[in-house]
């Protein structure tokens, strides 16, 4: 349980960040508020040779109305996301899984930008940004790139971001008046989720998101297919676990896993109405 050794650096800004990146190559983890990072560390599942601090930058940490969407620097902590106004107006369902993260020890210190680039498949905030069809933008010595929440999953712990990028903003449409829901299920209030699903519906537009039901956050395709097609809860529901591949571990196994998304899918697709 003790961490490899290695350096420290501490970023003086998101620019500042990106040069060490490129100075420390692979080799280099960037740190914000460490609840993911730290454990694989002291379990050495993770040896980098040098972590970049950028934690206590604020230029990264802000929730803006951009006009269509709202605009989160990776930096906002989740108890920053929960007590939003803009959120609660205009994106509550964001605003609600932020509140629904770990202990308030977690909420206070961890980050949405670590969450959503450690790309772990049973955290909430991806499927909830995932749900909403929002996009991340990444940045580099050549620029920025926008990546659709869509295509930035790529594995277990593994995201679009490339080596020298830095996640600086997430990206997601208002739903202010949309119904929405957020089932997840879980031994304790502070574990992570055996089964979660994130939902909305607005304007003819549906999104379901699946947690812990494959090596990344799963869209529901065949779930919203169905729900677009006019299919009652209870039969839209019963399409959940199309195109997952959820895992045996000491919690559950893939039958019950799938029972689980059934059961959430339909309770969550009952509460948006």
């Amino acid at each position: 349980m003790i961490p490899a050794p290695f350096d420290y650096a501490r970023a003086e800004s998101a620019e500042h960040a990106l040069a060490l990146l490129t100075e420390h190559g692979d080799d280099a983890k960037l740190l914000a508020g460490g609840h993911s990072l730290l454990p694989l560390m002291k379990l050495r599942l993770a040896t980098p040779s040098v972590l970049i601090d950028v934690g206590r930058l604020t230029d990264l940490s802000y929730v803006r109305d951009a006009g269509d969407y709202i605009a989160i620097g990776a930096l906002t902590r989740h108890r920053d996301l929960e007590t939003s106004e803009v959120l609660q107006a205009e994106a509550p369902l964001v605003a609600h899984v932020a509140g629904q993260v770990g202990d308030p020890q977690v909420r206070h210190r961890g980050t949405i930008g670590g969450s959503i680039a450690h790309a772990d498949p049973a955290s909430d905030l991806p499927a909830a940004v995932l749900a909403l069809g929002g996009s991340m933008v990444v940045t580099g010595q050549n620029g920025e790139r926008e990546i659709p929440s869509s295509e930035f999953y790529l594995g277990f712990l593994e995201s679009a971001l490339e080596p020298g990028e830095l996640l600086t903003e997430i990206r997601v449409p208002k739903h202010g008046g949309a119904g929405w829901s957020f089932q997840k299920f879980n031994r304790r209030a502070q574990d992570w989720a055996i089964v979660g699903v994130a939902a909305v519906k607005a304007n003819g537009s549906s999104g379901v998101a699946l947690i812990n039901m494959g090596s990344t956050p799963i869209f529901a395709s065949g779930v919203v297919e169905a729900m677009q097609a006019g299919a009652s809860a209870s039969e839209a529901a019963e399409r959940a676990p199309e195109g997952t591949d959820p895992q045996t571990d000491i919690h559950a196994t893939p039958e019950f896993r799938e029972h689980l998304a059934r059961v959430l899918v339909r309770r969550a697709l009952e509460e948006i109405g």
